[in-house]
């Protein structure tokens, strides 16, 4: 079981970072007074999985839009990269997300993206949303993001490289562990998704409330 999200877009380069970070006396560190984008390095998008059973979690960087697909894209390489030897004989994945955004509740495309990862996967890939209003509980917002956030209190992100470096060496002392990874790919916007697309999405509803919880099944 795992909770995504996607943590709000970050400006790169050298402006002011909320919070407290320790200084010698009278070295303190420059940065801009105004916060417009900067046009060569723009914006980063934060996307996380965050596995419940293990307290550890993935993050993707992506430099682009937050779509669906970079949303499966993430949820993808975290399963290679840490899903997949932690529960070698899995045969189905519960996710927990929010009920807007990119993964919307009424979203066609979203439906559409997790066909073709657990086509991808080989796994049932059911969904559980969180009813609207309620995205803060998703334990992805408080056992990762929150201490994310923490550990880059007060120091600019100058670079890329400097996000996934300062989200990789984000530790608690309850052991959590975090793997990061800069995803330089482009991911269009303003997909649409025709009727025949999506009725050949294996989709098995709940009882309960069918709309927010469902399970997409494999092709193959």
């Amino acid at each position: 079981m795992v909770s995504v999200d996607t943590k709000k877009k970050e400006l790169i380069g050298d402006f002011r970072n909320a919070g407290r970070e320790w200084h010698r006396r009278g070295h303190p560190e420059e940065v801009r007074a105004k916060t417009f984008p900067d046009q060569q390095q723009g914006e980063v998008i934060p996307g996380g999985v965050y596995d419940l059973t293990f307290n550890q979690g993935w993050v993707s960087v992506g430099v682009g839009h937050n779509t669906v697909a970079f949303a499966k894209e993430t949820i993808r390489r975290w399963w290679w990269e840490m899903g997949s030897p932690l529960y070698p004989d899995a045969t189905e994945l519960l996710i927990t997300v929010d009920a807007g955004g990119s993964n919307s509740i009424r979203s066609r495309l979203w439906k559409v993206g997790l066909q073709e990862l657990a086509d991808d996967l080989g796994l049932r890939i059911a969904i559980c949303h969180f009813p609207p209003g309620t995205s803060k509980w998703n334990k992805i917002e408080h056992r990762m993001f929150c201490h994310i956030t923490q550990n880059w209190r007060g120091k600019p992100l100058r670079s890329r490289t400097v996000v996934v470096n300062l989200i990789a060496h984000t530790t608690t002392r309850t052991g959590l562990k975090v793997r990061a990874e800069l995803d330089t790919n482009s991911y269009p916007t303003g997909i649409e998704v025709s009727d025949e697309e999506l009725a050949a999405v294996k989709i098995k509803r709940s009882k309960f409330h069918g709309d927010w919880n469902y399970t997409i099944l494999p092709r193959q």
